[in-house]
């Protein structure tokens, strides 16, 4: 059964129609590397999967239980328990500024999980090492690097054990030499068959990390594959174009 499993989904603001008959699934373990130019509809499907943007129609089912079915929503319990099964790591971090790192982390566990103190403590100077920064534990975010900053966000998401990440653009508001620490952590988590969903415009890590490639245009998918197929053969001049253009 797919972990993710998006029927033919469809998301408007009021006469823009942004996602046109949108599906795809998303098994156990999978990289899908999510590319496209600006617009396309990309951070909006991402956030439809995670309920930060409510669908227009179509379904979003995970591990066959249905978040939305034909446009209806579950109950909100219902809804709660699937969406708190994925993490999103943004593009702009959303850390709180007047929280030390070691805060920033422990807040959503305390408030949604009611994690005992030490137990909370002791995951996040885990997820903190895995990332490479307990050393910054009781530092604020103001005096870190941004590819710091993206990676206390990295370690923030996974605090709350998810079976599924998100990750919206999380180099884009970064310089080309804070990326490369970014996504060696993300590298990191695709090793471990941690099951990701990349709205990235890194050609790179699409074609080295991902198991699959969707490239979107104009609100829909115009065609998935594997890196390989889509990157050396795609099917459609518009997504040959497209890749001309970003890897000159």
């Amino acid at each position: 059964m797919s972990m993710i499993k998006v029927e033919n989904l469809k998301k408007t603001f009021g006469q823009l129609e942004v996602l046109k008959d949108i599906s795809f699934e998303v098994n156990k373990g999978d990289v899908i590397a999510v590319i496209g130019s600006s617009g396309s509809g990309k951070s909006t499907m991402l956030r439809c999967l995670i309920d930060l943007e409510k669908v227009s129609g179509g379904s979003i089912a995970i591990d066959g239980e249905y978040l939305v079915k034909d446009g209806i929503y579950s109950h909100s319990a219902k809804m709660k328990q699937l969406t708190s099964r994925m993490g999103l790591v943004f593009q702009s971090f959303h850390l709180f500024p007047h929280l030390t790192v070691r805060d920033n982390l422990m807040l959503a566990p305390r408030l949604t999980q009611k994690l005992p103190k030490q137990e909370n403590e002791e995951r996040c100077q885990y997820y903190l090492s895995k990332v490479g920064l307990e050393d910054k534990m009781d530092v604020y975010p103001g005096v870190l690097s941004g590819g710091q900053k993206q990676r206390v966000a990295i370690a923030r998401a996974l605090m709350l054990n998810p079976e599924i990440l998100l990750f919206d653009e999380p180099t884009s508001a970064l310089d080309p030499e804070l990326t490369g620490e970014v996504l060696a952590t993300m590298k990191q988590l695709a090793d471990e068959k941690m099951t990701m969903i990349v709205v990235t415009h890194e050609m790179g890590f699409a074609r080295e990390a991902a198991n699959k490639v969707m490239f979107m245009d104009g609100g829909k998918i115009l065609e998935a594959g594997t890196p390989e197929q889509i990157f050396t053969t795609p099917t459609f001049d518009r997504t040959r174009d497209f890749l001309n253009s970003i890897l000159k």
